[in-house]
């Protein structure tokens, strides 16, 4: 794919318009977090049923994530994006007006829905743009960067917007950005080349959306129930069996929707399994670190997202840093010890009281942020390494699902060790045991990377670029 034009102004406005939306579903993921308690005052959801505000999200972006990357390279990724992007957009316009919780849940899955489309796009698009393998380099890490700094930028757009209008204002505004999106991206992006000559892989597409959309659920079920429920052990066995049907299917499919040969590198295989437990390391971190600003250190919404500022703009600088370490060392040494700076961070957090202050907190959340953007840029340039253009919407889906299923593992993981140990209307109880439990989820996401990934560097770095431009 090329750009109408090669200039340098046209190349960086195009490259901004597609991580716009990119840093636009990652805010959606956070940005209703601080202002669930608003949410559930205006609307009347139950104290259960106000979980599935996010879990509608989760479950549908998550489930419908591999048949998205898949859509993008056999239909036309600008074609996709746009689509996928409207879907979002009308998700949010939706939920921004609801007026009861059944509407406001089903609007979270129509965003879930429109996420799954145009994400894998995103990053399929930035890497087949790229003119050369610094170019492509360089996307990925701004890529990284967005992804990294989204979810805290959208703990601090939900507390400013719900403290000073309202929480609807956290989905209304993806409406007027998602048309300035679409409208760049149409104009100056040239649409990618359309493998329709063989058969859409239809199995393929209804297992892949069902064994995703079932492993999300058995993490998210567990979380809310606890890993010896029954209900909990039906599920991951449901799941497994999915994948099974799954993986059965797309080696016999002649037109896979999931591309099963990018599996077979042990390095790409490896960075995702390391992705999705730093990912769910991290959002176990997030959900936690935001009840203890408000319940223990009485932030409020605002106050408790602009806490996050320190991480925010570390991870921004240090991501600009890390593809000149990967191209002269490899991936295995970022990955080591950003693995390492992450279990030291939740150790920290585990030693936090009721006297503790915010910089008991800030400190950790700095060593946090530089292991999250040694790990996140590095991953995702592992998992991207050597993936041919034509397979890159899946590989995107792929990177993006570990992610997804990352995040409900880590969610689920905390919260079942922090139940164990909590005490009925206090919030300290079992705090300590959540972060033992994400320190645990780094300590296996570095001996992942320690056997699996290479120290030498990229393999892209020794192959000739692309004919593809940005």
């Amino acid at each position: 794919m090329s750009l109408i034009s090669d200039r340098p102004r046209v190349a960086a406005l195009a490259l901004s318009a597609v991580l716009a939306l990119q840093l636009m579903l990652q805010l959606d993921a956070q940005v209703m977090t601080v202002a669930l308690p608003e949410v559930q005052a205006e609307l009347g959801f139950t104290a259960s049923s106000l979980s599935w505000v996010p879990n509608a999200y989760a479950l549908a972006f998550g489930g419908l994530i591999l048949l998205g990357g898949r859509l993008g390279d056999s239909f036309g990724r600008v074609r996709v994006f746009s689509v996928g992007t409207g879907v979002f957009m009308l998700g949010s316009l939706i939920g921004g007006i609801a007026v009861d919780p059944i509407t406001l849940v089903g609007a979270r899955v129509l965003q879930g829905i429109g996420a799954a489309v145009a994400a894998p796009s995103v990053l399929a698009l930035i890497a087949t743009m790229a003119r050369d393998e610094a170019a492509r380099a360089k996307g990925l890490a701004l890529f990284t960067a967005v992804s990294a700094i989204g979810s805290s930028v959208g703990l601090i757009l939900g507390g400013l917007l719900t403290d000073l209008f309202s929480w609807r204002w956290g989905l209304l505004i993806n409406v007027p950005i998602g048309i300035v999106v679409i409208a760049t991206v149409i104009k100056l992006v040239n649409e990618s080349e359309r493998r329709r000559s063989r058969a859409f892989d239809v199995p393929g597409a209804i297992f892949a959306s069902l064994a995703s959309a079932g492993i999300v659920w058995a993490f998210i079920y567990a979380g809310e129930n606890g890993w010896g429920a029954i209900g909990t052990m039906l599920f991951f066995v449901l799941a497994a069996a999915l994948t099974a049907v799954l993986v059965v299917i797309e080696r016999r499919s002649a037109n896979p929707l999931v591309a099963v040969h990018l599996l077979k590198d042990t390095p790409r295989v490896g960075a995702l399994i390391n992705m999705a437990l730093i990912v769910g390391s991290n959002a176990a971190m997030l959900f936690f670190i935001v009840q203890f600003l408000q319940r223990v250190l009485d932030f409020g919404p605002l106050l408790a997202g602009l806490a996050f500022l320190p991480l925010t703009a570390t991870v921004f600088i240090v991501t600009r840093w890390v593809p000149g370490i990967v191209v002269r060392f490899g991936a295995r040494i970022p990955l080591v010890v950003g693995g390492a700076l992450v279990a030291v961070s939740f150790l920290l957090w585990a030693a936090l009281d009721e006297d503790a202050t915010y910089a008991a907190v800030v400190i950790p959340l700095i060593v946090h942020a530089l292991g999250v953007a040694l790990i996140f840029t590095a991953g995702t340039l592992t998992a991207m390494d050597a993936v041919p253009d034509a397979d890159t919407g899946s590989a995107s889906g792929m990177l993006q699902m570990a992610q997804q299923v990352g995040g409900s593992v880590g969610i689920a993981v905390a919260v079942s060790v922090y139940a164990s140990g909590a005490v009925e209307g206090q919030f300290l109880p079992g705090f300590a045991g959540a972060m033992f439990a994400g320190a645990g989820l780094a300590v296996v996401a570095t001996i992942v990377a320690i056997f699996t990934v290479r120290t030498t560097k990229s393999r892209a770095a020794e192959r000739p670029a692309g004919g593809t431009h940005v």
